[in-house]
């Protein structure tokens, strides 16, 4: 039976709610740590911002015993922060309150914080107490599910790319390279995986990394990239998919607020040069059986059947799922021949010029790097929708012909949408996405986002007046 050809799963169905961080847990953070001033209660929006409510040491306990309650818009806002009340819901219904409840497990201190602070993510759960699937963390669990119901269990591992910018803009107002504080020069050079270009900026860096350590997110090391203040920082493989999307939201936010503290900007805008490489976030993904196999490794050079199999998924869902993998307009900016950036479905061994990297390695640790994606997306959605792609051709066993040898992203493929209306209407007409995300979620996000471009639309250049005055 193929995916089109099953019921989608019910509300009913759905996942249920995960334990909730109790005030016993809380109460043992404070052991370990320390009394607090504040409690950070956090959430995580569409666009993958970080948002929440600050408590007083005197009111955490309530976040614990009787949890949130926070308007469930607070999950469908847009780029700017605003509701533009997405089918009925924000003006039109009264924006009501959902229930939040805190995740086991993710109580941390914030060391970045001038007081005594903590944070502590939360989940929602709608009126009859199941997961609200406007969440993205819900839907990331809801295709997880659909995953486990075929015994299988995915590992994956995360990888940012980001721009330290700064915070003054240049004499036309365009973003530009930092004052490195070892040199007092602005960076120019392009040192791609360059040691000393690392160097004037190792205090940052540093405190990144110890930041991350003291939250749990499991960050590995950084790199320069291939632009004047680029870097790369990489999570690392989590067999908890929805933890692992946790970390990657939280690593955005670690790396974003500590270049605020040393006065720099961290940008995660996918294409903020045009003349540069743009920021990308690369997913590491292999799958494992019930008895913890990996279901990609046969023992050969080539990979197994299902290895194939996840790849054709992940060709025939790429143009469906093109609006959650690149979400903004400027995303767009991003894809071009010969950029190292995927323009078509390719795929190959240790190749990366194609879309679906078979990296080298032992046949162990066999696995699919995803390299579509923009660093401005949402980890939650898009971890949700590469994995749709991989049961869906694991399903249906879907062949993705011949691996790509040299330069595949020379030519483009005209039916991949590379433009953001035309993305979101393939996303919103397609079948199979509907499947994975939900009805409700693939329609909500659509709305959300095709009013956010028309409010863009909206503005007028500086270039239009320099152009058509």
């Amino acid at each position: 039976m193929t995916v089109e050809m099953q019921d989608i799963m019910s509300d009913r169905e759905r996942p249920g709610p995960a334990a909730g961080a109790t005030l016993g847990e809380f109460n043992a953070f404070l052991a370990e740590h320390g009394e607090i001033d504040y409690l950070d209660a956090i959430f995580c929006d569409m666009c993958g911002t970080v948002r929440g409510k600050r408590f007083p040491s005197e009111e955490a306990d309530k976040v614990f015993t009787s949890g949130v309650q926070m308007p469930q818009s607070i999950y469908f806002f847009d780029v700017t922060g605003v509701n533009e009340d997405i089918l009925g819901m924000g003006f039109s219904d009264g924006d009501p309150d959902a229930q939040a409840h805190p995740v086991s497990g993710s109580i941390v201190p914030v060391p970045w914080a001038s007081m005594r602070q903590a944070q502590v993510l939360m989940t929602m759960v709608d009126h009859e107490g199941t997961p609200l699937m406007l969440e993205p963390r819900n839907v990331l669990a809801h295709v997880v599910k659909q995953l486990d119901d075929i015994g299988l269990k995915a590992t994956v591992a995360c990888e940012f790319e980001f721009y330290l910018l700064d915070k003054e803009m240049d004499r036309k107002g365009r973003p530009q390279p930092p004052i490195n504080p070892a040199t007092g020069a602005r960076e120019t050079a392009h040192e791609v995986y360059g040691i000393t270009e690392l160097d004037g900026f190792m205090g940052l860096l540093k405190e990144i990394d110890e930041a991350a350590a003291a939250q749990g997110v499991p960050a590995s090391g950084a790199t320069a990239e291939f632009a004047p203040g680029q870097y790369e920082i990489n999570l690392k493989h989590e067999d908890d998919v929805i933890r692992a999307g946790d970390h990657a939201v939280m690593l955005r936010h670690i790396i974003g607020t500590i270049a605020r503290k040393h006065n720099f900007l961290a940008s995660f805008m996918a294409k903020p040069f045009v003349e540069q490489t743009g920021n990308g976030m690369h997913v590491h993904c292999s799958v494992l059986d019930e008895k913890g196999n990996n279901i990609f490794n046969d023992g050969t050079d080539e990979g197994s059947p299902k290895l194939r199999h996840a790849i054709g998924g992940l060709q025939a869902t790429l143009p469906d799922a093109m609006a959650i993998f690149a979400p903004n307009l400027n995303s767009y900016r991003r894809f071009g021949p010969n950029l190292f950036v995927p323009v078509n479905g390719s795929w190959g061994y240790n190749n990366r010029s194609v879309a679906f990297r078979v990296p080298n390695g032992s046949p162990d640790s066999r696995r699919i790097e995803h390299r579509v994606t923009g660093a401005d997306a949402n980890p939650y959605l898009v971890l949700a929708a590469i994995l749709a792609g991989i049961h869906y051709g694991i399903v249906n066993e879907i062949d993705p012909g011949d691996p790509a040898e040299g330069n595949a992203c020379e030519t483009v493929d005209e039916g991949l949408p590379l433009y953001l209306p035309s993305a979101l209407k393939r996303f919103r007409n397609s079948q199979v996405m509907r499947q994975y995300l939900t009805d409700r979620y693939v329609d909500v996000y659509a709305e959300t986002k095709i009013l956010e471009y028309e409010k863009f639309q909206e503005a007028i250049s500086p270039l239009e007046y320099d152009w058509y005055l």
